[in-house]
């Protein structure tokens, strides 16, 4: 296990006795009314973490270099709790949010590592959402309801991570890793509009020869993600916190170097 990438659960006992955490808090039902959530979003180039209050940003910390989740992340929720002009501190949470996947595969044990251990030292309910939904949702009020979304994530030569959603965000392609190729989403494209978009629609672009398929440029936000997880929490949808992992879609997969 590589220390840079994966924080035991004793340096996050170490933390919350330093912030003099209450693990025996429960939610009340005004909580439940105006829910504080930690907000992780590691999973793809950009990382962000946020705080929002009943759906809305109060705080946010971005990360541009993905490389540098791992170190970023936890320096960045200590300065957004110890700075917020609300004066919130951890044991005001209600929940951890985490993007959990498709994206890069570093990034996502980054991210689900940081939440679920939040989770477990301050004993709260953990929130999952999809990456490819969060791009749909971010995108769905810039369509018409009879066309449809597919976001794209980059997953590497002509493949991407991606799925199809009508405008109410119904799903009718599940989250894939989808290999392209000229007659990718035929059956959709010869009866709907279909708008393209995400960091892996442009090589889906320069194959595709049916002119329902529409590309724009959009991606999500912070406030996206606190949207979302907010009305999770409200819906009471939490993830199993013991059995949870990254939404990673397909193997991992390190090349070998060539020898002799």
């Amino acid at each position: 296990m590589n220390s840079k990438i994966f924080f035991s659960s004793k340096k996050f006992l170490r933390n919350v006795t330093d912030h003099k955490l209450n693990f025996d808090r429960t939610i009340n039902q005004d909580k439940k009314n105006m829910p504080l959530i930690l907000n992780i979003d590691t999973a793809t180039t950009k990382a962000s973490v946020s705080l929002a209050l009943n759906g809305n940003l109060l705080q946010e910390r971005v990360n541009g270099q993905s490389t540098d989740h791992a170190a970023w992340i936890h320096t960045a929720i200590d300065d957004m709790m110890q700075t917020n002009t609300q004066g919130y501190r951890l044991q005001n949470l209600d929940a951890v949010a985490i993007v959990a996947g498709p994206g890069s595969y570093t990034g996502l044990r980054v991210g689900m590592s940081t939440a679920k251990g939040f989770c477990y030292a301050l004993n709260l309910p953990l929130i999952t959402l999809n990456t490819l939904k969060t791009m749909a949702h971010a995108t769905n009020e810039e369509i018409s309801p009879s066309q449809l979304l597919s976001p794209m994530l980059d997953a590497r030569r002509m493949e991407v991570f991606t799925a199809l959603y009508d405008s109410k965000l119904n799903e009718l392609i599940a989250p894939c890793a989808m290999i392209l190729e000229e007659h990718s989403f035929s059956e959709w494209l010869n009866k709907h509009e279909i708008i393209f978009f995400g960091d892996g629609s442009s090589k889906w672009k320069e194959l595709v020869r049916n002119d329902n398929a529409r590309f724009i440029d959009s991606f999500y936000t912070a406030q996206h993600v606190a949207y979302l997880s907010n009305n999770e929490f409200r819906r009471q949808a939490f993830s199993d916190l013991a059995y949870t992992e990254p939404i990673y879609l397909k193997d991992f997969y390190a090349p070998r170097k060539l020898t002799g």
